[in-house]
């Protein structure tokens, strides 16, 4: 079994070079010590295993899930290096090539997005940068799948060079040098480490890599730990680092060329020029959004939910309601498949066509570049709040769901920011709420449901961040992260990248549909279907109503007046995409339209606007509450978050109601 180890900057197409190269990949738990997944993959066809590790500018981590990078070099076997660099941001991306390079191991560099590189009018003698480097070099295109068969190839045949160690080595200055060599000296007779690898070790402890560190504290390593104080002194990082990116930069002039038809386009910089500039760059983010909600509600999502709305509601349901009885199955059972299963999950089902949109919608914006530049765009308004543009990123993804969302916050080095960033992410409008917010602007506000479903929207990103900005003052959270991102060249998005991002996103929900949601919708009909005496004629004297009556009054402050209404709630605590299952069933239907004209008797438009901004902001999920207790390591905080979730969300949704009553809505 040979091993490869995939390393690359972020935003260097990295990941979908590994999903080009192993057709899919397989999860296999999470690295030792940090919860960021392992990802492992098998060429096809072939006994070669790659492993694609973390993001990283360098394998000095500033996180913990960086180290994963370092520590595996640290700990695990490989037989080839793959670094995936973007090949028109070498003079950047070749740094950490360097690092690698130096650990001895065989390595091959793929200049990938060379279509970019193109686009500039440059082109690089792959000879001279071979020479160099002393390793293979091979350029890619893992967006269009150019070039990635050629690597495949390259990788399958025995001669790739895995065999022989890379003989690169750096000069660096005397000091420097003689430092080195004295700290190898000294690892080989008192640990009796190879010399390539001492060597490695010596320039890694002298740059201050903290994992290097920690790892010479961790085997007692001497003749590096006695010199710290005299590396600090004598600066030897800035020395190493300006050595290094002294070499690249001679290297690349040597190696540039002219591309024989100069395709030079700025239109990359000209868009910044644009959609990142302080005064246009936030309305430009709204109206993104905008468009997006367009075409999940009005122009899209909508129409095609209809369609199976009537569908699921009409054919499926008699059907399966004609075959049940021929069958001569009992009322109850009867009653559970049409009444429970096909009311609740079909009627969560219909909505499918809205999320994917929605999950295509960001899919585009995420392959075209966009998304990069949104968090920068934010950043500066992350900044008031005591985070930055990094903190963006999970909230973003929260968008999809909060689970990956807050354990996307693990990439946040400050521990209290991180802390923030997970306390705030469940107020993101998850896809979950989707089917709950078509529900009611079908109802109240079809006019106008792009505009309603935005304001909610933001609406959590604003309460998110008045809670951020709060809590920084509560925690007294001096410390501040850096933000320091890559911003790709735009692209056109490849249609198979968005399908795989699409589904990828999608499949939790349908996943949920036939777990979650089917066990609450069984939970849910069994409720509705017995009270104190057995089963119930009346829908009103079943163990629902009674408890949903029991809990109205606390929700009578923002324009609850029923008790289905209170028991959607409760129900919703479970997952999100339960309410509107609940209703389905309380209601006796799958026909969306049906459930539609019942909620306008119930509610005032006021009341439902309020009820939508109380679902938004309340208890999160059971997933959710799981996961803010695995990534805080206690349960303090998901007990926090339950009760100041329903607190907020019960105050906000009263303002709203009561503040509109005053102002005659």
């Amino acid at each position: 079994m040979t091993t490869i180890a995939l390393f690359g900057n972020p935003n260097t197409g990295k990941t979908t070079l590994f999903n080009r190269l192993t057709d899919s990949y397989a999860y296999m738990g999470n690295w030792s010590g940090v919860t960021v997944e392992k990802k492992v993959g098998a060429i096809k066809d072939s006994d070669i295993t790659v492993v694609d590790l973390p993001g990283i500018y360098s394998l000095n981590p500033l996180t913990k899930d960086e180290a994963v990078a370092t520590n595996y070099l640290l700990s695990e076997p490989q037989e080839l290096f793959l670094n995936v660099v973007n090949a028109a941001q070498l003079k950047r991306n070749l740094l950490l090539s360097i690092e690698l390079l130096e650990f001895g191991k065989p390595m091959i560099i793929a200049l990938n997005m060379i279509d970019s590189l193109a686009q500039l009018g440059i082109r690089y003698n792959l000879d001279v940068l071979e020479k160099a480097f002393h390793c293979q070099v091979t350029t890619t295109n893992a967006r269009g799948n150019k070039g990635v068969n050629a690597l495949k190839d390259q990788l399958l045949q025995d001669d790739h060079g895995m065999t022989g160690d890379t003989d690169f080595k750096l000069v660096y200055p005397a000091a420097v040098q003689q430092a080195a060599e004295q700290a190898v000296r000294g690892l080989c007779r008192d640990n009796d480490y190879d010399e390539r690898f001492a060597y490695w070790l010596a320039i890694q402890f002298m740059n201050a890599n903290a994992a290097v560190i920690h790892y010479a504290k961790e085997h007692q390593l001497t003749a590096l730990l006695n010199q710290l104080p005299y590396y600090q002194a004598q600066k030897f990082e800035e020395k190493i680092y300006q050595t290094r990116l002294t070499f690249i930069e001679n290297t690349l002039q040597a190696a540039r060329e002219q591309a024989a038809s100069p395709r030079v386009r700025n239109l990359t910089a000209k868009i910044d020029r644009v959609v990142t500039n302080p005064i246009l760059g936030l309305p430009i983010f709204a109206l993104v959004f905008l468009l997006m909600f367009k075409l999940t509600f009005d122009w899209v999502g909508t129409p095609i939910s209809d369609i199976l709305d009537g569908w699921l509601s009409g054919p499926i349901s008699s059907t399966a309601n004609h075959l049940l009885t021929q069958a001569g199955a009992m009322p109850f059972l009867r009653s559970l498949i049409v009444d429970g299963v096909i009311a609740g999950v079909g009627g969560v089902l219909v909505f499918l066509p809205q999320i994917f949109m929605l999950f295509a919608c960001i899919s585009v914006l995420e392959d075209s570049g966009y998304m990069a530049r949104a968090a920068l765009v934010l950043d500066k308004i992350m900044s008031k709040v005591g985070l930055n543009g990094k903190a963006f990123i999970p909230l973003i993804i929260g968008f999809g769901c909060n689970v990956p969302g807050i354990m996307a916050a693990r990439t946040i080095e400050q521990p209290k920011e991180r802390l923030i960033t997970t306390l705030i992410s469940p107020y993101m409008s998850c896809s979950a709420r989707l089917p709950i917010y078509s529900l009611f602007v079908a109802a109240f506000f079809n006019k106008n449901q792009a505009v309603i479903v935005l304001s909610l929207y933001f609406l959590g990103i604003v309460v998110a961040l008045l809670l951020a900005k709060i809590y920084q003052i509560v925690f007294k959270s001096e410390d501040k992260s850096f933000f320091m991102i890559e911003l790709p060249d735009y692209h056109l998005p490849q249609p198979a990248i968005i399908w795989h991002g699409t589904w990828d996103k999608g499949k939790g929900f349908i996943h949920k549909a036939g777990t979650i949601i089917f066990a609450g919708t069984v939970v849910i009909w069994l409720l509705s279907y017995f009270g104190p005496t057995g089963a119930v004629a009346n829908v009103n004297q079943s163990f629902s109503a009674i408890i949903g009556r029991t809990l109205l009054p606390i929700f009578h402050s923002f324009g609850v007046t029923s008790w289905e209404a209170v028991s959607a709630i409760l129900t919703g605590i479970m997952a999100k995409e339960v309410i509107s299952s609940t209703l389905m069933v309380l209601y006796h239907t799958a026909n969306r339209t049906l459930l539609v004209a019942s909620l306008s008797q119930l509610f005032t438009p006021l009341a439902a606007y309020s009820f939508l901004v109380f679902v938004l902001l309340y208890i999160p999920c059971f997933a959710t509450i799981g996961v803010i207790h695995a990534e805080t390591g206690t349960w303090k905080w998901p007990i926090y978050s339950v009760i100041s979730s329903f607190f907020i969300a019960l105050l906000l949704a009263t303002l709203f109601y009561q503040g509109g009553l005053l102002l005659g809505l």
